[in-house]
């Protein structure tokens, strides 16, 4: 598969990769580690934004099946997420990388409001953007808020850094014989029901033609291999 060059992208990260080898939290030496990925795509001369997850902290979805209100429970997940997106920032910014971090849920001692044109003018500063908080609104994942900013900030392409190397007709973890795909379209995610991201950020990423790159971000330096169209993932995107 020959995978297209991409300038802008925008990175989805889970709140899990965070974590390390913990079960629950920010472990410092992996945010440093997926950091210094961070850096060397940036210095390689790509625009880049990232969207973090707020599972290692807080998960809306899950807080709602034992017992919360969901919509209580999807902000507290977007603070979880705010977190995260700071912890991140911290760690850019000792490595020498100018960062803003943006939140959809507005709170001025901490961050900058999303602006989308505001954003704009960040990276064509050369600076990364981390966008927190999702939509802003309850009942949307962070998924959907990856897509959405991928949308709005022109972004070539969306690469969600997962812990598997891409796209499988089964779960890899679970099924030894799962066959995993270099290149599928947007329509067989959904009709298989693949769960790569949720559907409205699958329809969205069709929508606008924004490919969507799958790839294992546990493995060291494989963000900027990918990038670069070597190492092992799978790109999503619209049929010729």
């Amino acid at each position: 598969m020959t995978r297209p060059i991409f300038r802008r992208i925008l990175l989805k990260l889970s709140g899990e990769v965070l974590m390390g080898p913990g079960q629950f939290g920010i472990d410092p030496d992996t945010v440093m580690r997926v950091a210094k990925e961070i850096v060397q795509v940036k210095e390689a001369g790509y625009e880049l934004c990232i969207v973090v997850g707020g599972g290692n902290i807080f998960r809306g979805i899950a807080g709602a099946a034992k017992g919360f209100e969901r919509a209580s429970a999807d902000y507290m997940g977007m603070l979880a997420t705010v977190m995260n997106a700071i912890a991140v920032q911290n760690v850019l910014e000792q490595l020498g990388v100018e960062t803003r971090v943006q939140s959809a849920i507005p709170m001025a001692s901490v961050c900058e409001p999303f602006i989308r044109r505001r954003a704009e003018r960040h990276l064509e500063k050369g600076r990364i953007v981390i966008f927190a908080a999702g939509v802003g609104s309850p009942f949307f994942t962070t998924d959907s808020g990856a897509a959405l900013r991928a949308a709005e900030m022109n972004c070539d392409a969306l690469f969600k850094g997962t812990s598997v190397d891409g796209v499988y007709d089964a779960d890899p973890k679970k099924v030894p014989t799962a066959k995993r795909y270099d290149e599928i379209g947007f329509s067989d995610v959904l009709s298989r029901d693949l769960k790569i991201m949720d559907a409205s950020a699958i329809a969205l990423c069709r929508d606008n033609n924004i490919p969507i790159v799958v790839f294992n971000i546990r493995e060291q330096g494989n963000l900027l291999k990918v990038l670069a169209g070597e190492g092992v993932a799978t790109i999503v995107r619209n049929g010729e």
